[in-house]
């Protein structure tokens, strides 16, 4: 059976962003219901501006885990600012990072890393460590825009 977990928001009155987690399994429609959720995460926050471009990253980034990373499940975490957000997809394959690589004019695929980079404000990988020991990473992206109201 698959499941996907989603947890409730973590909201603090001190200016600590609204953080959202999702997780699910790692297959080919995780892409389409981590688009939802975050664009969710967004709309509900009064980041609508922000929810196209969010939703292109997010698949790009859980495709990419789905097709090379070596696991079975990911998270996707919405962390909504007053002013930007930034979404992060974990997986716990940390020998797999990803690459930009140069690609024909022809190709159908190799080009996510580029939309990530170009869409977004600024983007990474992280380390994900469990006191001393690597366990994982994380595709990061950040995207800036006032919410309404």
């Amino acid at each position: 059976m698959r499941m996907a977990t989603l947890d409730r928001p973590r909201t603090v009155e001190d200016g600590t962003p609204s953080t959202y987690r999702f997780t699910a399994p790692a297959w080919p429609g995780t892409a389409r219901v981590a688009r939802e959720f975050v664009a969710a995460a967004l709309v509900a926050n009064g980041h609508d501006a922000l929810a196209e471009n969010a939703c292109v990253c997010v698949s790009d980034v859980v495709s990419n885990v789905v097709r090379h990373a070596r696991v079975t499940s990911l998270a996707v975490e919405v962390a909504v600012h007053r002013d930007h957000v930034i979404v992060g997809v974990s997986d716990t394959d940390p020998g797999r990072l990803p690459w930009r690589r140069k690609v024909s004019a022809d190709s159908e695929g190799g080009r996510g890393l580029m939309l990530v980079r170009r869409l977004s404000e600024a983007s990474g990988v992280a380390w994900e460590w469990d006191g001393l020991t690597l366990v994982g990473k994380r595709v990061w992206f950040e995207l800036r825009g006032s919410a309404v109201g």
